[in-house]
């Protein structure tokens, strides 16, 4: 400052546009006009034909060290971005790492900023983009990239564990769109705060991860919400071990982070990514829309069925109801007619019946007749030879043909060993019997 600007007993200021002047002389120095500088591009926009933008610098921990406002005016946007696409086959965005040639530009209004007047096309991947492959490239190797988009997810989901930042905008947003649907759907959220910005971002996410799935039985699935920003501002989630954790968490996922341009690696690792947290809230309510409209279409479904089988229910029963009588007046009288052609034919049935048996019964009877006539001569028969054998057998019979009994002690003698000397023999002849007295044996061997 100048001797003069100091006034003894007081302070002599100058303008405020007096001031920016003198940063815009000392920024005039050539060392920061026309330089190549390699820097991240982020929050890449078209606005009345100027394409604004950031330049971002990242240390090896990924945290921001440098960001400064760039434009390429209208005059060479159109040359820039040419030969850009045509050497690298895509149009400038957020997370490519470039080479630019800019100058340091200070504006008494708007402040600094970096003008950009060429590209160098070599740079087409930026450090964000390059870091953004290679974690996906580990992931996919690791095989658990797909795991958490292979979680069954419910028909209704309801009980949803929300990480978020306490008291964030876009968690606002989501739980308003969430809890006043136009459906009136109910839903049961519990927020597991977390920060959602800067370098603490991954292991505050993680940290909350973990204490869900401590009540994971609780919970249908996991909501991972964060509102719009700056890009840079979003490099946090295109981090390793947060999606590691997001990609094997026993929960469906559901991501909703920034705007719709905006990509991370969670998007890449969740079961569900939807472009807003407010989104994400649309989501579960379409889902559970659709749960509801599933219902009340079965329920019209049932309801109409129910009706189509009462109505055909109904005429049936009304068919019955008129041709019971008739059916049972017909049957009545074919059954009465019926009858009346039995008792007709019974007098003539069993009159043949009964005289068929009656000739049957004497048939019978006079075989029995014949039969018993044969059985009985039969029998005279047999006894007639029973007689005549026991005539020619009978002891008289057999005395007489010249035979003679010989007895001792009333005893048929058959055999001299049962006779001693002495005994008194009685024998009997056809005319009469004779005693005697042993007085000698002689046996006889043969």
């Amino acid at each position: 400052m100048a001797p003069s600007d100091n006034i003894s007993g007081g302070t002599k200021g100058i303008s405020l546009h007096e001031f920016n002047n003198r940063i815009k002389r000392l920024l005039n120095d050539r060392s920061v006009q026309n330089c190549w500088i390699v820097a991240d591009l982020s929050d890449v926009a078209i606005r009345g034909g100027h394409c604004y933008l950031e330049l971002v610098e990242k240390n090896a921990a990924g945290a921001t060290v440098a960001k400064v406002r760039g434009i390429i005016w209208a005059g060479r946007v159109q040359y820039v971005r040419s030969k850009f696409l045509a050497v690298t086959g895509q149009d400038l965005k957020s997370g490519l790492k470039v080479m630019v040639e800019a100058s340091v530009n200070y504006h008494e209004q708007y402040g600094l900023s970096v003008i950009i007047s060429d590209i160098d096309p070599s740079y087409t991947i930026g450090d964000m983009e390059r870091l953004r492959r290679e974690i996906l490239a580990r992931l996919k190797a690791e095989g658990v990239i797909d795991m958490n988009r292979q979680l069954p997810l419910p028909h209704v989901v309801q009980r949803i564990a929300v990480i978020s930042a306490a008291g964030a905008a876009g968690y606002g947003d989501f739980i308003n769109q969430l809890h006043n649907n136009t459906r009136g759907l109910q839903f049961y959220t519990c927020l597991f705060p977390a920060t959602m910005q800067g370098a603490s971002t991954s292991p505050s996410i993680i940290a909350a991860l973990e204490r869900v799935a401590d009540h994971a039985h609780l919970f249908d699935c996991v909501v991972i919400i964060r509102g719009g920003g700056s890009t840079s501002d979003l490099n946090s989630f295109d981090d390793y071990n947060l999606a590691a954790n997001v990609a094997q968490f026993p929960l469906p996922v559901i991501v909703g982070i920034g705007h719709e341009r905006d990509v991370t690696v969670l998007d890449y690792v969740a079961a569900i990514r939807v472009k807003t947290p407010t989104a994400a809230a649309e989501w579960l309510i379409n889902r559970g829309t659709e749960a509801l409209d599933y219902i009340d279409r079965i329920t019209a479904c049932i309801a109409d069925t129910t009706r189509q089988y009462l109505n055909a229910a109904e005429q049936q029963l009304a068919f019955y109801s008129g041709n019971i009588p008739i059916i049972v007046t017909g049957r009545l009288e074919s059954n009465r007619m019926r009858l009346s052609h039995l008792v007709q034919m019974i007098p003539a049935a069993t009159g043949g019946r009964i005289s068929t048996a009656t000739e049957r019964l004497h048939a019978l009877s006079a075989a029995i007749r014949q039969a018993q006539m044969q059985a009985i001569l039969r029998e005279k028969l047999k006894l007639k030879a029973l007689h005549d054998k026991i005539e020619i057998l009978s002891p008289q019979n057999t005395l007489k043909r010249g035979y003679s009994i010989t007895t001792v002690n009333g005893h048929a003698v058959s055999d001299t060993a049962s006779l001693k000397p002495g005994d008194k023999l009685l024998t009997r002849l056809a005319n009469g019997s004779v005693e005697s007295k042993v007085s000698e044996i002689k046996t006889e061997t043969t």
